[in-house]
């Protein structure tokens, strides 16, 4: 028999290559990362991919110093949401907490995906548009960006 997919179900709506820090980032590397108004929350995995925490930029007190390690400020707690949930209840979630981006985990905690609503509240961004978004910053730098643009062209796209 085949499976119906719902498009009606976070992993149908989710971005499935979010940009991510590692464990060991500092305090200093996440606020450099929140400096780009689109980020507005930060993933922290450890090497497997498992998700760590998440911190958004009211997490991490203005008097830490940068050399501390970020993820001791962070929390998955209403921060993250399984891929079988329902899109609507994820939205209502969302609105809820005043957020726009909830980490999409299995139920081992690895990070599969970032739910990202988008700025406007009507509806979500997507894998197509990610691209889209990284393709239109290496037009605007009038050409190839090379291996460290694209990355950060990437990153950069990720944070609709």
């Amino acid at each position: 028999m085949l499976e119906t997919v719902d498009p009606s179900c976070v992993k149908d709506a989710m971005i499935t290559c979010p940009k991510t820090l590692p464990a060991d980032s500092s305090v200093e590397e996440v606020r450099r990362f929140f400096a780009d108004d689109h980020v507005h929350l930060a993933l922290i995995v450890d090497s497997s991919g498992r998700l760590l925490t998440t911190l958004e930029r009211s997490d991490i007190p203005s008097e830490a110093t940068g050399s501390a390690k970020a993820s001791g400020f962070g929390t998955i707690h209403g921060r993250t949401i399984e891929p079988q949930q329902p899109l609507g209840a994820a939205t209502a979630s969302l609105q809820l907490a005043g957020r726009r981006r909830l980490a999409v985990v299995d139920d081992e905690g690895k990070l599969l995906g970032l739910l990202c609503r988008k700025r406007t509240g009507l509806g979500y961004c997507n894998d197509a548009g990610v691209a889209a978004r990284a393709a239109g910053l290496e037009m605007s730098t009038g050409g190839s960006l090379g291996r460290r643009g694209k990355e950060k062209a990437s990153a950069n796209a990720g944070r609709q």
